[in-house]
């Protein structure tokens, strides 16, 4: 059985990690013995309630801001974490956004940039990381993905094909990577309740969050927790031989047809 402090002596990058999954997933890896960079692009105050949190349990937070559309602000976020911790032994590349239309409706300014911070930026963070984990001796990147790169959500065009896109990425990332003793996964979360979450059109339905959990066989909706749970597992030496895997986290949901 594993140590309660299985990350301990590790450092850990969740970009996106001011709130909601990246939040929890930053604080269950500090619960767990890693030291944490806590990234943020606008929100300074929700990067710091973060790192306060982890400060509490006794580990260290450096928060770092860093806007991934950007490859020079990348760069200089991971010359950071190497002049303050010299390695890096976890990547979770969670930081996501979109521009939700339908087909009809989608610009290419907003294809563009969806694809920049879904796609582009997590394959950039993983190139930067090699080094880092390299000097570390393994390392270990998990990406954060969406069912709505298999299926067909409403107005979800573009986040729907960026998800896929970070999907095939993490498994020629793993493919490449393995070698080196760098694993890279991907868990993909159903409907977890985020303020992210309010974003999208069709959750101005106030039933769809009520017929989510009656579809779904745990009878409940994921949580920001759940997510974390998993994504530290992928981080642990017992996830050693589970290479460019997706991790479907939804409770059941994705397994039946609706009612």
């Amino acid at each position: 059985m594993q140590s309660s402090q299985f990350l301990a002596g590790k450092i850990a990058l969740i970009t996106g990690s001011g709130r909601g999954i990246g939040r929890a997933i930053a604080i269950k890896c500090a619960q767990l013995g890693a030291d944490i960079v806590v990234n943020y692009s606008r929100n300074r105050f929700q990067a710091e309630e973060t790192a306060e949190i982890i400060h509490s349990m006794g580990r260290k937070a450096v928060v770092l801001k860093a806007n991934i559309t950007k490859e020079e602000e990348i760069k200089s976020l991971f010359n950071k974490i190497s002049d303050e911790f010299g390695k890096l032994d976890i990547l979770v590349n969670n930081a996501a956004s979109g521009f939700n239309r339908p087909l009809v409706e989608q610009k290419i300014t907003g294809w563009d940039y969806t694809m920049n911070v879904n796609v582009r930026a997590a394959m950039l963070c993983s190139q930067y990381s090699i080094p880092l984990m390299e000097k570390a001796g393994s390392g270990s990147i998990v990406n954060i993905s969406s069912p709505g790169s298999t299926r067909v959500l409403p107005d979800y065009i573009a986040v729907g094909a960026s998800k896929a896109a970070l999907e095939s990425l993490t498994r020629y990332m793993a493919v490449e990577l393995a070698p080196k003793k760098i694993r890279v996964n991907a868990v993909s979360p159903g409907m977890v309740e985020t303020d992210a979450l309010k974003h999208f059109a069709f959750m101005t339905n106030k039933d769809v969050t009520s017929r989510t959990i009656a579809n779904t066989p745990a009878g409940r909706l994921v949580t920001p927790e759940d997510v974390a749970e998993s994504v530290a597992f992928l981080c642990s030496s017992s996830a050693e031989m589970i290479c460019g895997q997706v991790i479907v986290i939804d409770g059941g949901f994705t397994l039946i047809v609706p009612k």
